[in-house]
This record gives C-alpha cells, sequence and structure tokens, in this order.
C-alpha cells in the first residue's frame, strides 16, 4: 500500500518524487535508521512533519497498561525521539523546520481516549521546549492541531448521524474537516513566510476552540 500511495502521489499534479520507507516510530532503532536512510538517499532534512498517531477508545477506568503504551510510545515517545533524531542534523547545519500534529485534545481533553489526550497535550509542550532549545540555532519547531477530520481512519467514527450533527453544531464553519484543509498551514510553517514564529500551535479547526455557543436566542436576552 505504500509504494502503491509514493507512486501515486509522484504521478499527481504537480510532479513529485515521493519515496516510501516503512518506520515504526515506537522502536527508537527504527526511527535512527530512517533518519540516516533519508539524509544519505536524498540530503538534508529541510522540514520534518510528525505526523505518526494512534488512538484507543475507551473509559479512563478500562485502560490497561498495554492501551497506554502503545498509545504514548507512538502519540508522544515516538515523536520526541524522531524529532531528536532530526534535529541533532538540524542544529549541526544551523537551519531546519519541524512541524509535529497535535489535536483538539491538545486544548481540552474529550473523554474516553485519555491517553491519546496525555500524549497530545505532551505534542504542544515539546513544541514549545525544544522551540526554546534550538531557536537560536536556527531550527524553527511548531505544531498543527487539527479539528475534526474526516478520513479513512475516522470514517466509520463520523459516519454516526449524532456524532456528525454534534460535531457541526460545535464547530463555527458547520462541516468536519478534510485532510487538504491542513495543507495551507503546513506549507506555511515550512515556508520562509512564517521565519519569526517558533514554539506555536496552530488550530486548524473551523473555530472548534475559539469558544461555545450559548443556546439562546440571537441577539441575546433582555
Amino acid at each position: 500500500m505504500l509504494e502503491r500511495t509514493a507512486a501515486e502521489l509522484s504521478s499527481g499534479p504537480p510532479p513529485a518524487s515521493v519515496h516510501a520507507i516503512p518506520c515504526d516510530v515506537s522502536d527508537v532503532a527504527q526511527i535512527q535508521r530512517l533518519v540516516q536512510r533519508c539524509e544519505s538517499d536524498f540530503g538534508p532534512i529541510d522540514t520534518l512533519v510528525n505526523v505518526a498517531g494512534v488512538n484507543r477508545r475507551k473509559p479512563a477506568l478500562d485502560v490497561t497498561e498495554d492501551d497506554y503504551d502503545f498509545v504514548l510510545n507512538i502519540n508522544l515517545k515516538g515523536a520526541f525521539f524522531l524529532a531528536q533524531a532530526v534535529g541533532r542534523t538540524m542544529v549541526a547545519r544551523g537551519s531546519g523546520g519541524q512541524i509535529h500534529i497535535a489535536s483538539l485534545n491538545t486544548d481540552r481533553p474529550l473523554t474516553c481516549v485519555l491517553p491519546y489526550a496525555v500524549s497530545k497535550a505532551g505534542i504542544a509542550q515539546m513544541t514549545k521546549a525544544l522551540a526554546l532549545e534550538w531557536g537560536d540555532r536556527g531550527v524553527r519547531v511548531n505544531a498543527i492541531a487539527p479539528g475534526f477530520i474526516l478520513t479513512d481512519l475516522t470514517r466509520k467514527l463520523w459516519s454516526d448521524e449524532t456524532m456528525q450533527a454534534w460535531g457541526r453544531a460545535h464547530t463555527p464553519q458547520r462541516r468536519l474537516g478534510l485532510p487538504e484543509d491542513m495543507v495551507g498551514a503546513a506549507i506555511f510553517l515550512a515556508a520562509p513566510a512564517s521565519a519569526f514564529m517558533t514554539g506555536q500551535t496552530i488550530y486548524v479547526d473551523g473555530g472548534f476552540t475559539a469558544g461555545w455557543e450559548w443556546p439562546i436566542p440571537s441577539g441575546g436576552s433582555k
């Protein structure tokens, strides 16, 4: 599947050369080999988009040690050690940018996803901490926090009409997001246009974190 996806991306507009290199980010040794291979085959890494993530939905009282470790080892431990491995090469040459993927759970936790919420809260603090340490070495570190995004992994969840209605009702733009809604923010954070930005988490969420709407008539009460 990875090779097929890479081929599709390489043939689409605009033409690009996309390569698939499997890596289990919960395994630090695999991360080291991945970064070494990328640098060896393609040269210096200009931008890292740290996007690997998993989730297991269940009440906090039902979360097992395996559930907790599975989510945190990929979402937070893996994210840090990939950021560290790439960061070493960026710091050494004095340039580069990192974009970590946070979540609405970075702002406030949703129920029944405690390990995921913990991991995404950690991503925001990791982003700030790395920005502080690497800022004077030419490396910028930011994060994107997507809202409710309709993907192959979330399609089953959002196929429920009650969930869809709730998501639209709490999103000022009154729709679910799409993967392509993330593209503009990612390009901006990777480009010189954001040269004076680091340590920031940008919410691309259709306005979900802007606030809550009250169930009162528009125009307020008298």
